[in-house]
């Protein structure tokens, strides 16, 4: 589906879509028969009980893509204890980012209310370290809180169109990972934005997008303020999803390894470990067959190559 698709008249002009592209149900290829049938319930739900709608995020631009989604979040205008009103079997979770989880027997739906940026100092040299993100807002202030413009797209169940506030169908369409905003200042906000920027663009076999890619140049030693369980969960799924050896070649040329895995950096880059690539070869293969591997072998293979190293300089420690 071209980010042009359709009239003039999918471009609102005005209303709760003003400044969006809305692409009508004719316009693209996004079926209800590809949600699964809990996720309709919330969204129908929701939009019954008077309340905006969308599936939101990874999952539309995957349906967009005709790639299996992972996760179907629901965004909506509802806050989060009118959610636990409406779903008896909801509970409201998270400190930093309060949402409801609706639990069904065989999935968790994720429902999260509109939410802007929050408020920051003038200061050009404050911290801009996300801490909080609490501040309800609008689709279109959603829409711009949001990391990268293809995970930014709305569907919506009120009438099966497709929202776009910030230019996420274009760079579908042109293959790019963008960041939404300044970049300099996003990875500032969360430095993970980077590997994430990674993991899309290999997941998807996209480009990242000019400025995007320099301001990670930029940025990139801003990785070690970020949590490290958080990192550590990225580098997992750099590892654990089928596109690991593409993902961890983009860590290297980029320069996120570096300060991240000094050690493990040293031992592979300039090809110093021909075999370290193969194995991610043989993972990632392993991965598409349909094999689930251990979160410990993941980080066995990732830590070979500086184990390898350090029993090399022993034997030549211990021959010299």
């Amino acid at each position: 589906m071209s980010a042009e698709a359709g009239t003039s008249e999918q471009r609102a002009a005005s209303g709760e879509h003003e400044n969006a592209v809305v692409v009508d149900r004719s316009s693209h290829s996004i079926s209800r028969r590809r949600i699964p049938e809990n996720v309709l319930k919330v969204l129908y739900r929701l939009h019954r009980s008077g309340y905006r709608a969308y599936l939101c995020g990874g999952s539309v631009r995957d349906l967009l893509l005709n790639r299996p989604p992972k996760d179907f979040d629901v965004a909506t205008d509802a806050h989060p204890m009118e959610i636990r009103r409406l779903f008896r079997n909801s509970r409201i979770i998270g400190r930093r980012f309060r949402l409801a989880h609706i639990i069904f027997q065989d999935m968790i739906v994720e429902v999260s209310t509109f939410r802007r940026e929050p408020e920051r100092g003038t200061d050009e040299n404050a911290e801009l370290l996300i801490t909080d993100d609490n501040t309800f807002g609008t689709p279109l202030q959603d829409a711009r809180r949001r990391d990268f413009t293809i995970n930014a797209l709305f569907y919506n169940i009120a009438d099966f169109s497709v929202i776009d506030y910030i230019g996420g169908l274009k760079d579908i369409d042109e293959k790019k990972v963008r960041v939404i905003g300044d970049p300099d200042i996003r990875f500032r906000e969360d430095p993970v934005r980077m590997m994430r920027a990674v993991e899309f663009a290999s997941r998807l076999q996209f480009d990242i997008e000019h400025d995007t890619y320099e301001a990670i140049l930029r940025h990139k030693h801003e990785i070690l303020k970020a949590s490290p369980p958080r990192v550590a969960e990225e580098i997992l799924e750099l590892l654990r999803r089928g596109w690991s050896r593409g993902a961890f070649r983009m860590m290297v040329e980029i320069g996120l390894l570096e300060p991240l895995l000094p050690e493990i950096y040293r031992a592979i880059a300039a090809d110093r470990a021909p075999y370290f690539w193969k194995m991610l070869e043989v993972l990632d293969r392993t991965v598409q067959a349909g094999r689930k591997i251990p979160d410990a072998v993941l980080f066995a293979v990732l830590l070979l190559p500086w184990v390898v190293e350090e029993l090399e300089a022993e034997e030549r420690r211990r021959s010299g």
